[in-house]
């Protein structure tokens, strides 16, 4: 198995019904869980048909926005019929941080102070959040890194 493949089983094992990290979202996130979509999915085409289920799920459960860091598979055309739109996750915490900075700020802490294993500081959760793609949140929040 390559790395790729391997990399994106991992990460559907992750999120498997009945896993820790399914059972989390569903439990801290409302509204997190859409189900009766299933029907909608052979109408959406996109670049990757493995994607359909999630404008699907969009569609029925009456979003207007796909947050994903996968904007390739999601072009604006495929999904302006729907009134969707897709925005990189760093974007759309980045708007957060200038509508709520405190939500944001402390969601960020709580966040932070949930990690155990390894525990992590202020300065080491900004650089692993830089380092998976959110430059401009990362920006932001180092000047509230008091605050998280």
């Amino acid at each position: 198995m390559n790395e790729f493949k391997l990399h994106r089983h991992l990460r559907r094992v992750r999120t498997l019904p009945g896993s820790p990290a399914r059972s989390l979202m569903n439990a801290h996130v409302r509204d997190s869980l859409v189900t009766g979509f299933e029907h909608l999915i052979p109408s959406v085409e996109l670049p990757d048909a493995d994607d359909s289920h999630v404008v699907a799920a969009a569609i029925h459960g009456g979003a207007s926005l796909i947050v994903t860091f996968n904007l390739k598979d999601f072009p604006p055309e495929r999904l302006k019929p729907y009134n969707l739109a897709a925005q990189h996750p760093d974007d759309f915490i980045f708007d957060l941080l200038d509508l709520h900075a405190a939500r944001v700020c402390e969601a960020a802490a709580n966040h932070r102070r949930s990690l155990k294993n390894p525990p992590k500081t202020a300065d080491e959760y900004l650089d692993t959040l830089l380092k998976q793609g959110l430059t401009q949140t990362v920006g932001l929040l180092r000047e509230w890194k008091v605050a998280i």
